[in-house]
Order: structure tokens, then C-alpha cells, then sequence
């Protein structure tokens, strides 16, 4: 990329996070939390998304979770590959998860973790939970012991099905 170049992405990605950070705040006033995003598309469509977590009584409903939806359901597709996410936080676990289960390019934030738990927002335990050994997590997750044919029929269900969307 030449300097030229530099300076016209750097510009552009410098308005997009503003733009994330305008919408966390301003929807901290529309009862939300304060987490902006705005997913760009390589084309250069915008689709927002601000934190609805109380508004809407949906813990999923991050502002990052919220730009990704939006996007997919404009432009009708659950594949976001070079696409960039801009957003007003550093992204909890389950929204890099979501980040990468969108095949987004990449991930740029302004404010990080650290800043997000001095406002009340910790996401610390959630990390943790990763690096805990997994009889020691606070959430147990366990497999039930099902017949092989019970436990893999969705999955036998899903390979029969010559005209499915793989993912």
C-alpha cells in the first residue's frame, strides 16, 4: 500500500471508529449500554449496531452481535468475509466468537477490557472460564450418554441433505 493509500485508510478507519463510539454513546441515552459498532463492508456499506442487552432483554444483544445481524440480514448472507468490524469496546469473548463465526477480516476497537471493567462492565471470569480446567468451571457443561444413532441423527439428517448451505 502506497502512502497515499495509508493516509485514506488510516482517515477512514479513524471516522468508522468514531462513528462506533458516537453510537455507544448516544445509545446510552436510549436506555442502552454504551457499546457502538459499525460493520464496513469492502464495498464500503455501513450497518450499525449498539448494545440492546437491557433495552431488549436479550443478553446476546451486544453491540458487535447487533452490527453482525444487521449486516447479514441486509445483505442476506451469514458470510461477512472482507468485511471490517469497528467497535467502541474490545470485543467480549462471545462477540470474537461471533466476529469469527462471520468471517469478518478484522476487528478494530477504541476503548479495551480493562477500560470496560473500570465502568462495570467485566468481562475477566468470561476469559477465565477458557484457561480453568473444565472440572473446576463455574458452568458445567456435560455429555449425556445417548445411543449413537439418537446423538448423530441430526448430523446424519444434515449430510443426507444434498441442497443444505455448509457453513
Amino acid at each position: 500500500m502506497n502512502p497515499a493509500e495509508t493516509a485514506t485508510r488510516t482517515g477512514d478507519e479513524a471516522r468508522w471508529l468514531a462513528r462506533a463510539v458516537d453510537l455507544a454513546t448516544r445509545n446510552v441515552a436510549d436506555n442502552g449500554g454504551p457499546f457502538g459498532a459499525v460493520i464496513v463492508t469492502a464495498d464500503g456499506r455501513a450497518f450499525d449496531g449498539a448494545n440492546r442487552v437491557t433495552a431488549n432483554n436479550d443478553p446476546t444483544a451486544h453491540a458487535e452481535v447487533t452490527a453482525i445481524r444487521n449486516a447479514c440480514a441486509a445483505l442476506g448472507t451469514f458470510d461477512l468475509s472482507g468485511a471490517v468490524l469497528y467497535t467502541s469496546c474490545e470485543p467480549c469473548p462471545m462477540c470474537l466468537a461471533s466476529s469469527l463465526w462471520a468471517r469478518l477480516d478484522r476487528v478494530v476497537f477504541a476503548a479495551d477490557r480493562h477500560d470496560a471493567a473500570r465502568a462495570g462492565f467485566d468481562d475477566a471470569e468470561f476469559y477465565e472460564y477458557f484457561e480453568t480446567p473444565v472440572e473446576e468451571r463455574t458452568l458445567q457443561v456435560t455429555r449425556m450418554a445417548l445411543s449413537d444413532d439418537a446423538a448423530q441423527a441430526p448430523f446424519m439428517a444434515w449430510r443426507s441433505v444434498e441442497s443444505r448451505v455448509d457453513y
